[in-house]
């Protein structure tokens, strides 16, 4: 742990080069908490055999109405390359959490769909999450959802959901 905050240092040095200070300081505290909460939230499901990305797609994929989505859906939905996304379903697959199959109307898409024990698995790592309040113990419901209503708007501009 450093005994000052590198963040605040950057900013100062920031500071005496560029502008735009207050919006450095806040996209890299954004980053750095980004990694942090990854990094707490692999540890958590580590013992699953999980990683946050992989949790994701089979969490998209219990969500799906038939349990199955094409892989370039699922690449567009969690905002992943293509080449990461046929990745995390390799691994996947590999596991048995998710089989492959041709789709039926593209033969050139694949479909994920989710085993059994893929559903299984999910509940299992959910409830560990859920338990360490997805590593944001501490704080306030309040807080969480004035978090999420401050990065609305910039989700927003960046095309990720119509208002």
């Amino acid at each position: 742990m450093l005994p000052f905050d590198p963040i605040d240092e950057a900013a100062r040095q920031w500071g005496d080069r560029w502008g735009a200070v207050p919006a450095m300081h806040a996209v890299t505290s954004l980053m750095r908490v980004q990694q942090l909460v990854i990094g707490r939230l692999d540890q958590i499901l580590r013992p699953h055999g999980l990683t946050f990305a992989r949790y994701e797609a089979l969490v998209l994929l219990v969500f799906s109405s038939r349990g199955s989505l094409p892989l370039g859906k699922m690449g567009e939905r969690l905002q992943v390359h293509p080449t990461s996304v046929t990745s995390i379903a390799k691994r996947l697959a590999d596991d048995g959490l998710i089989a492959r199959r041709p789709h039926p109307d593209d033969g050139r898409a694949v479909l994920a769909e989710i085993t059994p024990e893929g559903r299984a698995l999910v509940e299992r790592a959910t409830r560990d999450l859920v338990d360490a309040n997805f590593t944001l113990e501490g704080v306030l419901d309040d807080d969480l959802a004035a978090v999420s209503a401050l990065l609305a708007p910039i989700r927003e501009r960046a095309g990720d959901f119509a208002p």
